[in-house]
């Protein structure tokens, strides 16, 4: 593990309700085989800030990274801290899909779907596309899932979005913070360079696993307050200050924007700031979820100052 220390720069108080002890961003990989150890591109990274410190870890599994996540929650929750633990995939999808594929509106109902299909070995490997392809068939054979690899055949999963009507499926290619934020993709999307929707079909089951722990909720679908908050989270907010931690340290991106953001995000949370970006969403996003800190990137920036 290495640790960075780090001058803070913000007013701090303690004891508010959107005030977290431990501020964590996992940056997730839909990977197929483990991580190299020393190529650690577009691999799982954790990045960790608390009591003016940050460190990065690096994570070859899902299965590694998820035990890493669930002992930082028990060990917050043991010491009495509260912690906020942010994903870098959707939490949900468009307005309609829960219902249609649960007969529930509730997003935890398609959590609890997917933790119940998606295999995820200790190897990382994993049936994604084919889980993407058997909800496809329920809609019809074509779509909202779309993208796999060149040479490979998966039953009503396209390769090509242009072969998707989303009109006649009813339910809308991106959620409403995915139009607002730039650079976001579709969730439904699942191959190809800025691809999100294998992270969150590998990650929501985790998601339902963590959710059932004593303590923890998930934002924005449940209370805030609890002890230990999940949050979904877009690194690419930062997107230039990453670029210019990686050059001046060298290291990864995925590392650069896990450290900046969990620094970003605690420092916005000790200076009582944080309140604003947990509150400022619309009401959709309790069905569809949100990114938190979309609109507020100058917030986090200043954090960083």
């Amino acid at each position: 593990m290495i640790r960075v220390q780090w001058r803070i720069s913000c007013w701090v108080r303690w004891g508010l309700p959107d005030q977290f002890d431990l501020v964590a961003m996992v940056d997730w990989s839909a990977a197929s085989k483990p991580t190299s150890a020393t190529r650690r591109n577009d691999a799982i990274w954790v990045g960790v800030t608390s009591d003016k410190t940050t460190c990065e870890e690096h994570f070859r599994t899902r299965h590694e990274a998820e035990r890493h996540i669930r002992a930082l929650i028990t060990t917050s929750l043991s010491q009495g801290h509260r912690a906020l633990v942010g994903f870098d995939f959707a939490f949900g999808y468009p307005s309609g899909f829960a219902t249609s594929l649960t007969d529930s509106p509730d997003v935890a109902a398609v959590w609890r779907w997917l933790a119940g299909r998606i295999e995820d070995g200790p190897d990382n490997s994993n049936n994604r596309f084919a889980v993407a392809g058997e909800i496809n068939a329920r809609f019809g054979g074509i779509g909202p899932f779309w993208s796999h690899p060149t040479g490979q055949t998966h039953p009503h999963l396209p390769r090509r979005k242009v072969d998707i009507d989303f009109a006649e499926l009813g339910i809308g290619e991106f959620r409403a913070v995915e139009r607002q934020v730039k650079g976001a993709k579709s969730p439904w999307m699942l191959y190809n360079p800025g691809a999100v929707g294998s992270q969150s079909l590998l990650g929501l089951p985790m998601i339902h696993r963590l959710s059932q722990l004593s303590g923890v909720e998930v934002w924005p679908f449940s209370a805030r307050h609890a002890p230990v908050v999940l949050a979904e989270v877009y690194p690419s907010l930062l997107v230039d200050v990453v670029a210019k931690e990686m050059r001046e340290f060298g290291i990864e991106k995925d590392r650069a924007q896990v450290r900046l953001l969990s620094r970003a995000i605690w420092c916005l949370s000790r200076a009582a700031k944080l309140g604003r970006l947990l509150n400022d969403i619309p009401e959709i996003a309790r069905e569809e979820g949100w990114i938190l800190g979309a609109g507020h990137e100058n917030a986090l920036l200043d954090a960083l100052k």
